[in-house]
């Protein structure tokens, strides 16, 4: 199954370092049968979509719980043989995996980051996360706003120049 995994810049370098996503149990997101559901009009790129989107947002948490952290949305991309990943059926995101294995770098099919050019928007973002969540409409706007910026592609063979 593909997943999707967010992270941070310190989790790739973790990566890069150990050659593992870890500690397990990992929250990722993947294409399952409640986000077909939920996107009954999608194919199979639109959900794919879908749910590396959604691990992006989750990472725009994960900065918001790591200060020290570059303000960069990052996901990992990764194969994980189904018996590792199975949904989270709490109904309250369709496309919420657990991974209950450690990623080890073979698996991972590809890293996705925010562009450095986008830097003051993620941090903007990462900054009003919370009053969006308590229901601030200006600061929701601007927090949704962030899913307007694309993720840039890396190959797992450029993750030191990612790095560096």
């Amino acid at each position: 199954m593909r997943v999707y995994l967010p992270a941070t810049l310190s989790v790739l370098a973790e990566l890069h370092k150990t050659g593992l996503v870890a500690p397990a149990p990992l929250t990722a997101y993947a294409v399952t049968p409640a986000l077909r559901e939920w996107y009954t009009e999608g194919d199979s790129e639109e959900l794919e979509y879908a749910a590396l989107t959604d691990a992006a947002r989750a990472s725009l948490r994960l900065l918001a719980d790591a200060p020290e952290a570059a303000r960069r949305r990052a996901v990992v991309a990764a194969e994980v043989p189904d018996a590792h990943a199975q949904p989270v059926l709490d109904g309250a995101e369709p496309g919420l995996v657990r991974v209950t294995a450690e990623i080890p770098l073979s698996w991972v099919a590809s890293l996705h980051v925010d562009d450095p050019g986008v830097l003051d928007e993620v941090a903007l973002a990462v900054v009003l996360l919370g009053a969006a969540d308590a229901g601030d409409e200006d600061a929701s706007f601007t927090v949704d706003g962030i899913d307007d910026h694309e993720l840039l592609w890396y190959a797992t063979q450029e993750l030191p120049d990612l790095l560096g």
